[in-house]
């Protein structure tokens, strides 16, 4: 490769490298570790071969990432880095040629140690006189982010050693095989995005803000190496390892004491035919020295231990056999395709069937029914197609389409324009009734108290409740019997039931979950439409004349009314007694009538939905973008682009104060 070529080369690959790492840290990855790994690589490869084209802000010189703003810094005093990756058995004996060389002129004996990468989070434990004092990640390797609540939450971590001794320790926070598939299956059915990989699952978990969220995930930790201990030293690694365990810590199961590179070789070869028997994800093997006399002999770099290597095994592919295409809905009537599989066994995992996420997936692929596909499970555990073996197609073939209806109550199926998804328009479908009650029931919506998840799982359960109406019909006994003494609880729920038949208009409609209509929009469609009827019998014209409306929500709300379960659903609620009118206060304040307000910066007094509330309150409305029809911006601190937008339309720009004067 000629200087030039090189120079554009890295120019490309920084920038990117730099993007995908960023990511990756921020629990986003949008590569395949295999793919960043032979990025790398080659621009190791190029700054190795051109050292003048190293670059200060290349990632080969920069461990981890930022600190995520909302945690503590906290300063490693034994840096926590990161390994040298190879990619190759002949790497893997190089490594060990310069081990040999240092042992031998030390004449140190000189074992290995092979342990496995687990794919997950780093972290540092620190233990006062035997107490869990202190916890955080790696993030640059310098400086981490502190995570200690997070970590207590973490049942394998011991708060308290069986010694009293002060150590800080190294390990590996992830989330197993089984649990992760429980997760995103779970997270499937909520209608909530899919976890990346297993990797990305516990470094989100771990990262949050919200202790509560940690707690929830199943995350589990494995130790792998002491970092720093005053009151006892060890000769090797590995005694280290048994000592931890020794102490009450989980360390990393997978530790193989070799006692030469051949042995170390044999290990890795080992892990990697036993990948389906572990029962967390691997992105690959580690072999550091044993001997740490030793290791401090043959020193480190900046970012990495000279004394350690990661062998990354390649992203496993098996070719199988696509049978079908089914669609399953999820809890927010979300269609989703599935591919059923020929069972295949792919990173010790069997495989039979597989989300084909979307039409345009499909489509972008070319992906037929009878195709033989390439099945790669990525981070070793979602399983995707990859590829479709074309050449193997014998014209029998068949070219999948959505369906046009609901694959489970046969409502109206709908892809909106510039949305991947198709969705069920029916509001009594079965696949959303779980979501469909507790958003119907929600505080912005018929505000039902004591109606939680919990109590909405247990009355579908019992068939106590199929459709929305069905809230209207249950009985003190039916309540009463999800509970031990549940009599008052009980009548409780009923009352606050028999309430909600009274609530305003535009409450019900919100808790219709029609799609694109929140509380905001309903209460603006219940002053033009007054009676549900009215709102029923809208033509999509009258509703397109709503300047808050465009033309994708004005067909969203005319067919969702046209829907036979819509019409069904309204008149059962009819027959129950519930509230079919928008409700008018006697002698309102209309100051704002006809008022459009701009909120834009930071107010000192109220927040944007407080402000809201207020303009709404005197008949105005409020609006996220700035136009000749913006009667006002109120600006806060800190204003922006809609500020510099409103000064030259010539649009009337008040502060706080004269906001409060307008409303005094």
């Amino acid at each position: 490769m000629e200087l030039e070529q090189a120079k554009k080369r890295v120019e490309e690959l920084v920038p990117l490298l730099k993007y995908y790492t960023q990511m990756y840290f921020d629990d986003k990855q949008v590569v395949s570790d295999y793919e960043y790994d032979m990025l790398m690589k080659e621009l190791k490869g190029i700054e190795k071969e051109f050292p003048e084209l190293i670059r200060e802000d290349s990632p080969t010189q920069r461990v981890g990432a930022s600190i995520k703003k909302g945690f503590q810094k906290v300063t490693h005093e034994i840096p926590l880095q990161s390994l040298q990756d190879v990619f190759s058995f002949e790497e893997v004996r190089d490594f060990d040629e310069k081990m040999r060389k240092v042992a031998e002129e030390n004449n140190t004996e000189l074992k290995y140690v092979v342990e496995t990468k687990i794919d997950g989070l780093s972290a540092a434990l620190e233990y006062k006189n035997g107490i869990f004092v202190r916890g955080a990640t790696r993030g640059d390797g310098i400086e981490g982010e502190n995570i200690t609540e997070n970590l207590k939450t973490i049942k394998t971590i011991p708060q308290k050693l069986k010694e009293p001794i002060d150590i800080v320790i190294r390990g590996e926070v992830f989330i197993g095989k089984e649990e992760f598939e429980k997760l995103n299956a779970d997270r499937l059915i909520d209608e909530e995005e899919q976890f990346a990989n297993a990797r990305n699952a516990a470094a989100g978990s771990l990262r949050q803000l919200d202790s509560k969220i940690t707690a929830k995930r199943p995350l589990d930790m494995y130790m792998f190496n002491v970092q720093k201990s005053d009151s006892i030293k060890f000769k090797s690694h590995y005694e280290s390892l048994l000592y931890l365990e020794k102490l009450g810590f989980n360390v990393n199961p997978v530790k193989i004491l070799c006692k030469d590179i051949d042995e170390a070789i044999s290990a890795i070869e080992k892990i990697g035919q036993d990948r389906e028997k572990i029962s967390f994800g691997i992105d690959g093997a580690v072999v550091k020295v044993d001997d740490l006399e030793l290791r401090e002999k043959i020193g480190t770099t900046y970012k990495t231990p000279k004394w350690a290597v990661a062998y990354k095994y390649p992203p496993e592919k098996k070719e199988t056999k696509l049978k079908d295409i089914v669609c399953q809905v999820g809890r927010t009537g979300a269609i989703t395709p599935m591919a059923i599989l020929e069972p295949v066994i792919v990173a010790g995992s069997k495989i039979s069937k597989t989300t084909l996420h979307n039409e345009d997936y499909i489509k972008q692929k070319d992906i037929r029914i009878g195709d033989t596909v390439v099945i790669q499970k990525a981070g070793d555990v979602i399983p995707e197609v990859v590829d479709v073996k074309k050449d193997k197609r014998t014209g029998e073939e068949k070219v999948f389409e959505m369906p046009k209806v609901c694959p489970v109550c046969g409502a109206q199926a709908i892809r909106e324009e510039g949305e991947a998804a198709w969705y069920c328009n029916g509001v009594e479908c079965p696949a959303k009734l779980y979501r469909g009650i507790i958003h119907f029931a929600s505080r912005e919506a018929m505000d039902i108290t004591g109606l939680g998840e919990a109590i909405i799982e247990e009355l579908i359960n019992r068939g106590l409740i199929s459709n929305i109406a069905d809230l209207y019909n249950l009985t003190l006994e039916d309540v009463a019997s999800l509970k031990k003494n549940g009599k008052k609880f009980a009548q409780n729920l009923i009352d606050s039931i028999e309430e909600s038949k009274h609530r305003d208009l535009y409450r019900l409609v919100n808790a219709l979950g029609i799609r694109h209509v929140g509380v905001k929009l309903a209460k603006s469609l219940c002053k033009t439409y007054d009676t549900m009827d009215k709102l029923m019998n809208a033509s999509y014209e009258s509703l397109c004349m709503n300047e808050e409306i465009g033309k994708i929500i004005a067909e969203s709300i005319y067919n969702f009314f046209r829907e036979e379960q819509t019409i069904d659903l309204i008149n059962k609620l009819k027959e129950f007694g519930v509230n079919m009118v928008a409700q008018k206060e006697e002698g309102a304040d209309e100051r704002f009538a006809g008022k459009t307000f701009v909120l834009t910066g930071t107010l000192e007094k109220y927040s944007r939905d407080e402000a809201s509330e207020i303009i709404e309150k005197f008949g105005g409305k409020t609006s996220g973008t700035v136009s000749k029809k913006t009667s006002y911006v109120l600006a806060g601190e800190a204003a922006g682009s809609k500020l510099t937008k409103a000064q030259n339309l010539g649009i009337p720009i008040i502060t706080e104060q004269e906001f409060e004067e307008m409303i005094s």
